[in-house]
């Protein structure tokens, strides 16, 4: 794992890119910008220059440019030097961010994500007020009229927030007697504020397969976000809160995430953040080895009971999330799974692993040049004929919902639990 604090392993990194230019081949921004700083190469060697601490490069614009990439990994695992440069992408935002401090629309938007309270209560009012903001239209609902944000422009169609927060109606602790396994519940942001759902689902699932799940209603943000806009001290601070939580948490069999951003987190930011600090960092550990994602749990910890599942009439797709493919190295479980609901007619779909261009707020920064690269994925979707497309990644899940909705395409978006949950009940 390359580390921000150590110049000297970034620069060692950065010399062994051979600037072959595979990267390009597989990085969506440069398909669609075609421009080398779009691509890793390019942002390597600008890399240097500010590793280097050359003054031309320690400026906004420079920071602008650092802001294109999804961090989808696409090159790392594609460079034929090992050369991680997602890492040193990471790594120069940071070094961008400690010089330079975050944006103030960052700042505000980071200051809210890293206190929960702050969150909740962002949530809440947005909540009670999106109803002046924005109009429903099929798949959600649009802006009323011009937001001083790119992505909330009047063609883009979001989700509503929730009337209630997962975290809200979820019990703190799900019984079941007798119990096979006791599993922690990490929801995540977008399931807890906008998709609760998807943690019902989940729920649904352990209980009809007798788990027993603990859900720490003090959990939080898991500080990705923040990591990946370069402030690496916050996201350390909400990591070492995430460890403190879990780690009182007694007779944990795992920790179950349904989102490939917040198991990546788990397993693989929190030990390299927390890493200065023994303890902590062994903590960490431990608990990265017990985290896994919803599909890696009822395929492998707790295998899912067929017989428990009613025949779906579905042609069923499936979108693989960059975290989750690249960052858990999770690909084939969740197919695994869509393949075991009797009836369900399973259609791989091409280019499954290739970014929908969501990213996060990149879709909201970058709208336009979003909606571009997620024109390939609704392609895809189309020549697919599936009536749904499932993937394990909110984020992801409201890009595509979004480019669904514009082309009036009447395809089911659903995250793997809430397919696996409408077999128990039958419900089509």
């Amino acid at each position: 794992m390359v580390k921000d604090h150590s110049l000297a392993l970034l620069t060692e990194e950065a010399h062994r890119c051979m600037k072959c230019g595979n990267c390009q081949a597989v990085c969506p921004i440069y398909k669609t910008v075609q421009n080398e700083m779009g691509v890793a190469r390019g942002k390597i060697h600008l890399a240097q220059l500010i590793f280097n601490k050359d003054q031309k490069a320690l400026n906004r614009n420079m920071q602008r440019l650092f802001e294109l990439c999804l961090n989808c990994m696409a090159c790392s695992e594609n460079c034929p030097c090992g050369v991680q440069a997602d890492q040193i992408i990471l790594a120069a935002r940071a070094f961008l961010v400690r010089e330079l401090g975050l944006p103030a629309g960052k700042r505000f938007a980071m200051q809210i994500l890293s206190h929960p309270l702050y969150a909740q209560l962002a949530a809440g009012t947005l909540c009670k007020a999106q109803g002046l903001f924005f109009k429903k239209v099929p798949g959600g609902m649009k802006a009323r009229f011009p937001l001083p944000v790119s992505g909330l422009d009047f063609r883009r169609v979001l989700p509503p927030l929730a009337a209630v927060p997962f975290l809200k109606q979820a019990p703190e602790c799900l019984q079941v007697s007798p119990s096979r396994l006791r599993v922690a519940f990490f929801a995540g942001c977008v399931t807890n504020f906008i998709y609760p759902g998807v943690g019902t689902a989940m729920l649904e699932l352990m209980q009809s397969h007798q788990i027993e799940v603990v859900v720490p209603p003090q959990q939080h943000c898991c500080g990705t976000p923040l990591l990946i806009h370069g402030d690496r001290e916050t996201a350390r601070q909400m990591a070492r809160s995430h460890i403190d939580i879990f780690s009182q948490i007694s007779d944990l069999d795992a920790i179950v995430t349904v989102c490939g951003t917040c198991g990546e987190a788990f397993t693989r930011y929190y030990p390299e953040l927390l890493q200065d600090s023994p303890a902590e960092y062994e903590n960490a550990r431990q608990l990265a080895a017990k985290t896994c994602d919803v599909s890696q749990f009822f395929s492998s910890l707790a295998p899912l009971d067929r017989q428990k599942l009613k025949p779906l009439q579905l042609k069923v797709t499936y979108h693989s999330p960059c975290h989750l493919t690249r960052g858990m190295r999770v690909k084939e479980q969740a197919i695994e799974l869509i393949k075991q609901i009797p009836g369900v007619e399973f259609v791989p779909l091409r280019e499954a692993e290739r970014c929908c261009g969501g990213a996060g707020s990149f879709s909201l920064t970058h709208y336009e040049l979003s909606r571009q690269i997620l024109q390939q994925k609704i392609n895809n979707i189309a020549a697919s004929q599936a009536d749904a497309v499932v993937t394990g990644c909110g984020a992801c899940r409201m890009q595509i919902a979004d480019g669904l909705a514009q082309q009036n395409m009447p395809v089911k978006i659903l995250h793997t639990v809430e397919l696996l949950a409408s077999a128990l009940q039958g419900n089509q």
